[in-house]
Order: structure tokens, then C-alpha cells, then sequence
């Protein structure tokens, strides 16, 4: 929002007249009236007695028009490693007010969780960063609860969960099936229910929701998982025949040559999964994603060679410059501390 609209509406809302704000302000009315019309804009001098006078911060007399503020936090999150928590409240305060104007709710919804997961991808970094320390320190240097420390690092990190009654998604799952009674043709949420039923071994069930895939989308997508419920169900030479029909049939898709290369990595066959990687990515459109080189470079990390996984993710920083304009902030930022981190 232009300065201008700004101190109207705040004007409006106060209930006072422009004769009455240019009396308070020592300026004539008619001033007041080319700010409001954007003829003109008050004296940078004015601003601090503008925003006492309406009880507010001089940066609220600057605010932006509703798109471009839902940007603003958009780009924040892409951008900021750390959202503090005095702007998180800010966001999430303007956020829930535009879902209660009625102003793109959806939209604003999404947004929201996506804050609220930045803030936890965030601290959980720190969380890990706090329980390698207590590790670092360990039983010899007195820690009481090692155990703890353990467990606290496997959450940070996403780690793997012993206990079943932690680490399943029956909640999950029953959501979709839901949202599916009333959404039988969102085929991406077809595709959230099978990889669930799937990670949890539930591959008679993930069979009857394929079939159901199958008839709305008719993508790569059906026989790549058809080749995960194969491998899953221990008929590998079943999967291995899928695999040769998905490359065959769909070898100039890039993504169906990503998840050729997903499906390889799952299986550890690193030297074949980087190829169909590197494959992928030659044969996409720019501007290129570059999930292939990330995958890439944690293959080669695996493998014990860190100087060819600092080759990926500097190609990914070319990419990311070259075919994304993207220099600066978190998307990049990640990537040098990778390769920091590697170097060490």
C-alpha cells in the first residue's frame, strides 16, 4: 500500500476529517488531500509526528499492498535461514488476519505451515547442534543421560525410529483416505497415500489405491510405483523388469529418469543411480532443477569422496546463478556451508 492510502485509511478509521489531521500536522488541508490522491508524498520530517499521531510504527505508514506482503514473507522464507520469532509473529499475525478477511485463505493457510515448518526445520538444526555437544562431551565427561542425547539427535535429524508405534503413519494415512472420499481425482494426494502405505509395509492396501491411480493418471508415475511395491514385497526380479520398461518407455522424461535414479539410490546402486541423475539433468528443459545434484553429492559423500560432491554443488550453485538468478540468500547460502562443511 502507497503511503498515501496508508494515512487515508488510518485517517478513515480514526474518524477524523483532512481539515483536522493538517491542523494537528501544521500543514494545510489540501496537503493532506495530495497525499491521499498521490499527487504528493508528506516530508520524510512529518513521518515520525504522522505515526504518533495515528499510534503507530513509521515502518506501518510504509506498508505493503496485500500481495506484495504475502510475498515479502514468501521470499522471507525461502531467503532466511532463521526466521526470529518477533517476525514470525508478525507474519503469522497478518496471515491469520487476511484468512479471517477472507483474502486467499487457502493460500494464507499453506503459507502459515510453511512457517511454522521453517521455524521447526530451523530448530531442529539447533537442537542437533545442542545434542552433539552433550555427545561430544559424553559419559566421561559427565553426561548422566546418554541415551537421551542419542534419541534427541535421532529427532533432530530425521533419523530412523526403532519403536513402530513412533515411527508409522496410520494418522496420515486415514487423512487421505478421507480427503480422498471427497477428492477422488487429486492424484497427487493418491500419490501422498501411497508413499505412506508403502514406508509402512502395507502393500495389499497401497495395491488398491494403485489401481485406482492408475485410471487418473497415466504419467510415469503407476509403474514407478509398481516398482517400489515389487521391491517391497521381496519379487525383485519383477521390479528389475519394471524398472527396464519404465526407462525404455519413459527415457527422455526427466522425471520419470529422477525417479529411475531414486529407486537405484533405495537400492544402493550408487555408480547407476548417479548416472540416471546425471541423465535426468542433461535432458531437462532450463531453467533446471537441481534436486539431481543434490542427490548426486550425497551419493559421492556416501562413497567416501567428498571432493566430487563439492564438484555437484558447486554445478549447483552455477545452476542456481546462472538459470535461477539466485546468488544470495538461504537457497544459496545452504549450499556454500555444504561445501564448507566438505572441505573440512
Amino acid at each position: 500500500m502507497e503511503i498515501g492510502k496508508k494515512i487515508r485509511a488510518l485517517r478513515v478509521k480514526k474518524g477524523v476529517t483532512q481539515e483536522t489531521l493538517a491542523e494537528a500536522l501544521l500543514v494545510s488541508s489540501q496537503a493532506v488531500s495530495k497525499w491521499e490522491n498521490e499527487q504528493s508524498a508528506p516530508d520524510i520530517q512529518l513521518l515520525p509526528e504522522i505515526a504518533v499521531y495515528f499510534g503507530v510504527t513509521v515502518d506501518e505508514l510504509f506498508s505493503l499492498s496485500e500481495e506484495k506482503e504475502y510475498d515479502r514473507i514468501q521470499n522471507m522464507l525461502w531467503d532466511e535461514r532463521v526466521v526470529s520469532q518477533s517476525e514470525a509473529d508478525r507474519a503469522e499475525r497478518w496471515l491469520l488476519g487476511k484468512i479471517k478477511e477472507g483474502w486467499r485463505a487457502a493460500d494464507c493457510y499453506v503459507l502459515l505451515a510453511d512457517l511454522y515448518n521453517h521455524r521447526a526445520y530451523s530448530m531442529h538444526e539447533q537442537a542437533a547442534e545442542y545434542a552433539k555437544a552433550a555427545l561430544a562431551i559424553g559419559e566421561e565427561g559427565g553426561l548422566t543421560q546418554i541415551k537421551d542425547a542419542h534419541g534427541e539427535l535421532c529427532d533432530a535429524m530425521d533419523g530412523f525410529i526403532p519403536d513402530w508405534c513412533a515411527r508409522n503413519h496410520h494418522k496420515l494415512i486415514d487423512y487421505y483416505r478421507d480427503y480422498l472420499e471427497k477428492h477422488p481425482q487429486d492424484w497427487r494426494a493418491h500419490m501422498w497415500l501411497l508413499d505412506n502405505l508403502i514406508d509402512d509395509n502395507r502393500l495389499a492396501e497401497a495395491e488398491e489405491v494403485l489401481a485406482r491411480f492408475e485410471k487418473i493418471n497415466a504419467t510415469y508415475r503407476p509403474l514407478g510405483y509398481r516398482i517400489q511395491i515389487a521391491r517391497r514385497a521381496g519379487r525383485l526380479d519383477e521390479a528389475e523388469a519394471l524398472m527396464r520398461r519404465l526407462e525404455e518407455e519413459y527415457g527422455e522424461d526427466h522425471f520419470a529418469v529422477f525417479a529411475l535414479g531414486d529407486e537405484l539410490a533405495v537400492q544402493a546402486r550408487y555408480d547407476e543411480a548417479i548416472a540416471a541423475y546425471r541423465r535426468s539433468f542433461e535432458i531437462e528443459k532450463k531453467p533446471r532443477y537441481v534436486d539431481a545434484l543434490i542427490s548426486i553429492a550425497h551419493i559421492y559423500e556416501i562413497l567416501g569422496r567428498p571432493e566430487k560432491a563439492i564438484e555437484a554443488l558447486e554445478e549447483e550453485l552455477v545452476i542456481l546463478r546462472d538459470e535461477w538468478d539466485t546468488t544470495t540468500g538461504e537457497t544459496a547460502d545452504h549450499v556454500r556451508r555444504e561445501i564448507e562443511r566438505l572441505k573440512q
